[in-house]
């Protein structure tokens, strides 16, 4: 896994933090092992990330900050908060992003859900109207919209797929939370809505994460 060291100070506030991921996470553990996972176990996954979400005081902008205006619009951090669990587990992330951060139409390969602290993304979710005979082509049309944002969140299945637009007037604070860890998706698509053209997505999106305490 590529991460870059980002270390809070040792506090209080810290290790209150890292407790209460800690237990959520270990309540999501024994959600995802129900069968068959569906959407159902995903809307409970999602449910209970809510809940993490909903005690903002744990995740204060100073300890998780957006990247500085220099960095350009639509510059983005993104925070490991359980870098310890490894390759082999689910792996929940903070995302600092910039209004103005877009990505192209791609999936994940496990399942997913976004759960906001603060701010404000929209997702456009789309359907393949092609066979997927051809891996270097994929058609989508535009399903529904979702905006994220606190009490509205979204998950998805392996091969849902969706782009992420932030849009408001101030950063995002969201949770994304993985079956497996983002840098071990190696066979993710992304796809270019213009041309249908596939690419490898983490091959070609995917920046390094930031490991937090």
């Amino acid at each position: 896994m590529t991460t870059t060291t980002y270390n809070t100070s040792a506090t209080p506030l810290a290790a209150e933090r890292r407790a209460a991921v800690a237990q959520a996470l270990a309540d999501i553990r024994a959600i995802a092992a129900t069968e068959p996972f569906d959407r159902a176990v995903l809307a409970r996954i999602t449910a209970r990330l809510e809940q993490l979400a909903s005690r903002t005081a744990l995740f204060p902008r100073a300890d998780f900050p957006p990247p500085a205006a220099t960095e350009g619009v639509g510059a983005s951090t993104r925070y490991r908060l359980n870098a310890e669990d490894g390759d082999d587990d689910v792996a929940l992330y903070l995302n600092s992003i910039n209004p103005g951060k877009t990505s192209i139409p791609h999936n994940h390969t496990t399942w997913a859900t976004i759960v906001a602290v603060e701010g404000q993304e929209e997702n456009r979710v789309y359907r393949r109207t092609d066979d997927g005979s051809d891996p270097e082509v994929a058609r989508l049309e535009l399903e529904r919209e979702v905006t994220v944002q606190p009490g509205t969140s979204i998950g998805f299945l392996a091969e849902d797929l969706h782009s992420s637009h932030v849009i408001g007037d101030r950063p995002t604070l969201h949770f994304h939370l993985y079956g497996r860890p983002l840098e071990t998706l190696s066979q993710r698509i992304g796809v270019n809505l213009e041309t249908g053209a596939v690419v490898n997505y983490n091959a070609t999106q995917l920046k390094p994460s930031k490991v937090a305490a």
